[in-house]
């Protein structure tokens, strides 16, 4: 979602620069940076950026430079007036001069200068403004665009990745019964009973409820199910940056309840390993729209 546009150009009369920033966010949320008089096209502005951009924190300015043809002075004359006076009834009552002519104009609101801009100017200052916008857009979008692709790439790496953790994981488990029945009967040992009478329909029994309690082979399956749907989201190619955070966190709650589950140290490093390799999979997901 990171990217910056510039566009710039001249008219006749006018030029213009129109620059573009986009950062990470989970929604979008556009601020806009305009000339005084085009306040009332920030909401039109603001719709051609939603329409092509969905995520991301978008901060937009355009700068304008209008060579000048005329200007239309103002003077505030009733204000000017009451200050006149004002100034009068002081000077006799304290027996200090009376203002200046030029002090009293320089205030702020005596006087007032608009430059004179026609119809024409006016029009073709806001389609400029629009079609550029619409020009700044596009190379947003095509910066985006090629980070989307070096971000592509790294998902299917960590996809990849957690797809051999669970490969080990599921190597590990294959001899889960023959290791937790031999671990039962050395703690068995333990205990220093010489002649155990633990019959084998007992001891498989007991193996049987061991195996149950450190069972992870649902949240295996329901891990590779999560890297199939996740697969599925980047050949769409529509905006997946959602979805594939919602997918991280369900990638995360497996491998929490496997490390949790866990009675055995190689499965334990394994499901570390996979936390750690979702984590880095979820910090680049929050940079895709």
């Amino acid at each position: 979602m990171t990217g910056f546009a510039r566009v710039e150009g001249a008219e006749s009369d006018f030029s213009w620069v129109w620059e573009l920033k986009s950062v990470n966010a989970r929604s979008l949320d556009i601020k806009l940076r305009l000339p005084a008089g085009m306040e009332c096209m920030e909401t039109k502005l603001k719709g051609l950026l939603a329409n092509k951009l969905s995520r991301g924190n978008i901060f937009g300015s355009l700068t304008l430079n209008k060579t000048i043809k005329g200007q239309d002075v103002t003077i505030n004359t009733p204000v000017l007036e009451k200050l006149i006076n004002a100034g009068k009834e002081i000077s006799a009552t304290h027996s200090i001069p009376s203002p200046n002519v030029d002090g009293l104009l320089s205030i702020r609101g005596i006087i007032e200068i608009r430059e004179v801009e026609s119809e024409e100017q006016r029009k073709a200052i806001e389609n400029v403004s629009l079609r550029e916008l619409k020009k700044a857009i596009n190379q947003l979008v095509k910066r985006r665009a090629d980070e989307g692709e070096h971000l592509y790439s790294s998902v299917v790496n960590h996809l990849n990745c957690i797809e051999r953790f669970i490969k080990n994981a599921c190597e590990i488990t294959s001899t889960q019964r023959e290791l937790l029945q031999e671990r039962l009967m050395k703690k068995i040992q333990s205990l220093n009973f010489e002649n155990p009478e633990l019959s084998e329909e007992r001891l498989a029994q007991e193996v049987t409820i061991l195996v149950v309690k450190a069972d992870v082979q649902e949240e295996l399956d329901r891990l590779s199910a999560h890297i199939k749907g996740a697969r599925v989201l980047l050949r769409e190619g529509s905006p997946l940056g959602r979805k594939l955070d919602f997918l991280c966190q369900e990638f995360n709650r497996e491998a929490n309840t496997i490390c949790s589950k866990s009675s055995n140290l190689d499965l334990t490093r394994v499901g570390l390993d996979l936390k750690a390799s979702i984590e880095q999979m979820r910090e680049q997901v929050q940079n895709i729209e």
